[in-house]
């Protein structure tokens, strides 16, 4: 619905309905909310002192649940919705993603901790929006060499095997993939000098950003399309036509203008999602066949 017809809903005889314009504004507000969110756990958590992974984790389950209800109140594509099979496939991988990512992610901390220095340069105020940036930066160059790289396909590839696209399936990855990602971005933040905090604040936005973009709802962000990344451009990512699937950001959209990877126009939408050719990862209900293909094919580059 578009600004003029909600302007409309309040006129007598316009026809348009209180649930239309709940859509409308949930549409337009949901993603400010989740800016704000990430502002607020943040926030608290340097506040109390909360255990960081705990905080994550917290902060990621709560995520998944609010964007799930999005889905259903405002959907993208309803056919896109995950049967009661595609939810215990994916329920799987998402406690091996988590359990796996967390091992890993104390690993990467422990690593970050090492390098990242207790008494930063600069003040916590100014760092945050550096590291924002460089992680974004460092995402977007890991994302890309998933793309095309031959040997990290094997593993990246994984996420783009199912045919829909919906926040459920955000956790349809290699745990290997997820490693990889994780230390790049987190090590690349603490080799440079920031401190932990600001590195957690950095993760907290990147995790908020990655679920959104995945998500199956009906969110249009207009001219901020050109500063952050949203569900309009990551669905134009999973495109099987390679011509459009560029935004390999999920967080700022201002690398894929930078380095030509940015397709999005109004109104562009894909015909399909999922791989070029089906036959090149198994099918992700085939869990187990999944952590081991990497190792076992050479699929085609994405």
């Amino acid at each position: 619905m578009s600004g003029s017809t909600l302007r409309d809903a309040g006129r007598p005889g316009s026809g348009a309905d209180a649930r239309a314009v709940a859509k409308e504004l949930l549409s337009r507000g949901c993603h400010p909310l989740l800016l704000i969110s990430v502002a607020v756990v943040f926030a608290a958590a340097v506040r109390y002192g909360w255990d960081t992974g705990l905080a994550t984790f917290g902060f990621q389950l709560s995520l998944l649940c609010y964007l799930a209800a999005l889905e259903r109140l405002i959907p993208y594509e309803r056919a896109w919705h995950p049967s009661r099979r595609e939810w215990r496939w994916y329920g799987v991988y998402f406690v091996l993603t988590t359990v796996g990512g967390t091992l890993a992610q104390s690993l990467v901390v422990a690593g970050a901790g090492a390098l990242a220095t207790a008494d930063p340069l600069l003040p916590l105020w100014a760092e945050i929006p550096l590291a924002l940036l460089l992680g974004s930066l460092a995402g977007y160059a890991v994302h890309r060499l998933g793309h095309t790289n031959r040997w990290l396909w094997r593993l990246h590839g994984v996420h783009h095997v199912p045919d829909k696209v919906n926040v459920a399936n955000n956790g349809v990855n290699h745990i290997a993939d997820v490693f990889i990602s994780q230390a790049f971005v987190q090590v690349s933040l603490a080799v440079v000098g920031f401190s932990e905090t600001a590195v957690f604040g950095a993760g907290l936005f990147v995790i908020a950003q990655g679920y959104f973009v995945h998500a199956n709802i009906d969110v249009a962000l207009g001219r901020l399309n050109h500063v952050f990344v949203g569900p309009e451009q990551h669905r134009l990512h999973h495109s099987t036509d390679l011509a459009e699937a560029g935004h390999y950001g999920s967080d700022f959209s201002i690398w894929d203008r930078a380095f030509g990877s940015f397709t999005w126009r109004p109104g562009r939408e894909p015909a399909a999602v999922g791989l070029v050719d089906p036959r090149s990862f198994p099918g992700t209900g085939a869990i187990v066949a999944t952590l081991v293909h990497p190792v076992r094919r050479s699929p085609k580059v994405g």
